[in-house]
C-alpha cells in the first residue's frame, strides 16, 4: 500500500547515507525488482496437503459472491449437513504448464499443508478443500469484520492501550506460526482483519498465506516476493531468511498505525526499497508527539537490519509497551494516542489507491476483451486471452508483487 502523505519520506537517524552507500543502496533496490520479476523458487520437500474428490456442492450449498480476482472468486457457502456458514474459494487451475490460465496446482498444495496445519484463533480457519479438474475449493473461515485499519479509521479516538489489543492478538497469531516454523512473508493492513467488528471485543484474524513458507531444519530458504513498504531488507539482498521478516513487517505496521506515516515510503518503489536498506527513518515529533517512549522502543527493536538482533514475537508479547512491569508504565501507555488525524488521512488513501488499481485493472481487461474480439477469437479463445493479459509478466516468485500492486 503506497498510502503514505505526499512528500513525507523520511530520511533520518539508522544508517551510514554516504554518497557511496547511497549509489550502492540504488543498485540493489534495481536487482531486486529485476531479480523478483523473473525469479521461480524451487520447493523443497513432499506436500502433505488433503484434498477430497468430492464434489463440492453435494456438500455445501454455494451462496453469493464475496469478493474475485485473478483466479477466481470467494463466495458464501452454507453446510448442508450443519446449516454453518462458511467461504469458499474458488481457485482455476492450470491446464497444463505452459498455460497462463490459472494457479499452479503446486502453489495451491502449498497454502493448503501450511493452513491445515495452523489451527489459531488469529489465524483464518481452514475446514475443507476439494478438488476437481479444473479447480480447487478452499473452505475457510468466514470473517465479516473487514480490515482492521479500516475498523481503527471509524473510530474519533484510540489509545496506546486500545491499540495494544489488537497488537497483542497479531502477535499471538505470529509467534504461533513461528512456532510451527512458518513465515508468512507478506504481514500488511490487507492481510489482519476481523472476525466481527460488532462484537465487544473482535478477534483479530491474520489471512492471505500464498507466500507462507513452513521451514526444514537446515534448509536454506530465499525469496524476492514482497509488498515493497513491508519488505525487510534481507529479503531486498536476497539473503537466507527466517521468521524474523515478519517481526520487520511487524515494526512497520506498528510505525504506520501509530503515526499514520509510512517509515520508508518514498515516491517509487525504488526509493522505498533504497530507504529500507539504508534504514532511513526516524520518529518526526510532529506526527510522534502523542506517542509514548515504550511505543517508540518497541518499534526501534523490531526495525532492526540484523535478523538475530530482531526482537521475536514470544520477545514482543513481554515487552513492556505490551506488558507494562509496572503502574507508571501502565499510566504513560493510557495518556497516549495513535495519531488518527493523520491516520485516517493514510488508510483513506490507501483504499483510494486500492480501488483506482482495481479501475484500472478492469478497463485494461475491457480493452483487450475489444481487442480479443475484434481478432474474430471464439470464447474459449477470448476467456485464455483475458488470462494471458491478466497474468502477463508474473511469476511465482513475483506473485506477491503483483497482488501488492493491486493494493500498494
Amino acid at each position: 500500500m503506497r498510502a503514505q502523505l505526499a512528500g513525507d519520506t523520511f530520511h533520518g537517524h539508522g544508517a551510514d547515507t554516504t554518497r557511496h552507500d547511497g549509489a550502492r543502496h540504488g543498485r540493489m533496490a534495481e536487482q531486486f525488482l529485476t531479480l523478483q520479476q523473473g525469479t521461480e523458487e524451487s520447493e523443497q520437500g513432499s506436500s502433505m496437503a488433503v484434498f477430497k474428490l468430492d464434489n463440492v456442492e453435494d456438500l455445501y450449498e454455494i451462496g453469493t459472491i464475496l469478493g474475485s480476482g485473478h483466479f477466481g472468486q470467494v463466495r458464501e457457502v452454507r453446510e448442508r449437513a450443519t446449516g454453518a456458514l462458511w467461504a469458499g474459494k474458488f481457485l482455476k487451475l492450470k491446464k497444463s504448464a505452459g498455460s497462463r490460465l490459472g494457479l499452479e496446482r503446486k502453489s495451491v498444495e502449498k497454502e493448503v499443508e501450511i493452513l491445515q496445519g495452523l489451527q489459531h484463533q488469529n489465524i483464518m480457519g481452514l475446514k475443507d478443500v476439494f478438488e476437481s479438474r479444473a479447480e480447487v475449493v478452499l473452505i475457510i473461515e468466514l470473517i465479516k469484520g473487514g480490515e482492521l485499519f479500516d475498523f481503527i479509521a471509524e473510530k474519533e479516538n484510540l489509545t496506546e492501550t486500545e491499540a495494544i489489543e489488537f497488537m497483542k492478538q497479531i502477535l499471538e497469531g505470529v509467534d504461533y506460526m513461528h512456532q510451527k516454523n512458518v513465515g508468512h512473508f507478506d504481514l500488511k493492513p490487507e492481510n489482519i482483519m476481523l472476525s466481527d467488528k460488532h462484537a465487544p471485543h473482535p478477534d483479530i484474524k491474520i489471512i492471505d498465506f500464498g507466500m507462507a513458507h513452513r521451514f526444514v531444519q537446515g534448509e536454506e530458504y530465499k525469496s524476492l516476493g514482497g509488498t515493497p513498504q513491508y519488505i525487510a531488507p534481507e529479503i531486498i539482498n536476497y539473503e537466507p531468511l527466517g521468521t524474523a521478516a515478519d517481526m520487520w513487517s511487524i515494526g512497520v505496521i506498528t510505525y504506520i498505525l501509530l503515526s499514520g506515516l509510512s517509515p520508508f515510503q518514498g515516491e517509487t518503489d525504488e526509493e522505498t526499497l533504497r530507504n529500507i536498506v539504508a534504514m532511513n527513518y526516524e520518529f518526526e515529533p510532529h506526527f510522534f508527539g502523542q506517542t509514548s517512549n515504550m511505543a517508540k522502543d518497541f518499534i526501534q527493536k523490531l526495525l532492526v537490519k540484523v535478523q538475530s538482533e530482531r526482537m521475536t514475537a514470544e520477545e514482543c508479547l513481554i515487552h513492556p509497551w505490551i506488558k507494562p512491569l509496572n503502574r507508571n508504565q501502565i499510566a504513560k501507555r493510557n495518556r497516549s494516542s495513535i495519531n488518527m488525524k493523520n491516520f485516517k488521512k493514510f488508510n483513506a488513501r490507501r483504499k483510494w489507491k486500492m480501488s483506482f488499481n482495481m479501475v484500472s485493472a478492469c478497463n485494461r481487461f475491457s480493452r483487450l476483451q475489444i481487442l480479443c474480439k475484434a481478432r474474430g477469437l471464439e470464447t474459449q479463445e477470448l476467456r485464455e486471452c483475458e488470462s494471458d493479459q491478466e497474468d502477463s509478466g508474473t511469476k511465482p516468485a513475483s506473485l506477491l508483487r503483483r497482488r501488492l500492486s493491486s493494493s500498494s
